[in-house]
């Protein structure tokens, strides 16, 4: 994945040098602080998408017992966001950047939410049955990437289940809400932002994976 000497976010050993960055965040009143670093996703900033697809779950989402994936978490944003504000939800990150994966996990500490949130370095969704998934799919690692996290989302989800994504418009949002509607019977949009959707997709149709 990496050509020209250049590192993608979604490289599992980035190999740009080293160039450390603190983000701000806010959600219910609560700020939070996420170091990145360069070969992350959104290093400089809180990405948009993300921001959005917080608020809206957030919006949704109650305080339950409940288990809650981020999937491709990056540097741990929403599932140090989720861990913190919703704190009887059992809350995985997963991510194949295992430089994103160290920074995750020192976020998890800076935010005093080791205990509530593991981190694990998987490419898609990790083995396990999940009530909640979310993502900021990695558009950039290509089309077929993309739908086959969504494949294994709706084979990882509990039937009572929901897939929570974002992604923009000109980045394909029609035919992504088209390929989960062959994976689920209910698929809606919830907020639009700044050309970003927040998709919800319920309802699954073929569960294979056990």
């Amino acid at each position: 994945m990496t050509t020209g000497g250049h590192s993608h976010y979604f490289d599992p050993d980035p190999g740009t040098p080293h160039q450390p960055f603190l983000v701000e965040a806010e959600w219910e009143g609560l700020v939070f602080q996420f170091r990145t670093d360069s070969g992350v996703f959104s290093r400089h900033r809180l990405d948009p998408g993300t921001d959005l697809l917080v608020k809206t779950v957030l919006g949704e989402l109650r305080d339950r017992q409940a288990s809650l994936l981020d999937l491709g978490t990056g540097v741990g944003v929403m599932a140090i966001a989720f861990a913190k504000l919703r704190p009887r939800l059992a809350v995985t990150g997963s991510e194949v950047n295992r430089r994103a994966l160290e920074l995750a996990a020192d976020n998890a500490r800076r935010a005093s939410v080791s205990g509530r949130v593991r981190f694990v370095e998987w490419d898609g969704v990790p083995e396990g049955i999940f009530a909640l998934i979310l993502t900021n799919p990695p558009i950039r690692a290509g089309k077929e990437t993309v739908y086959r996290i969504f494949q294994e989302a709706a084979e990882s989800l509990t039937p009572e289940g929901s897939l929570y994504l974002v992604i923009r418009v000109k980045q394909g949002a029609a035919s992504a809400k088209r390929e989960l509607e062959s994976h689920f019977d209910q698929v809606v949009t919830l907020a639009r932002s700044k050309g970003y959707h927040v998709l919800k997709a319920s309802k699954v149709r073929k569960r294979r994976r056990q």
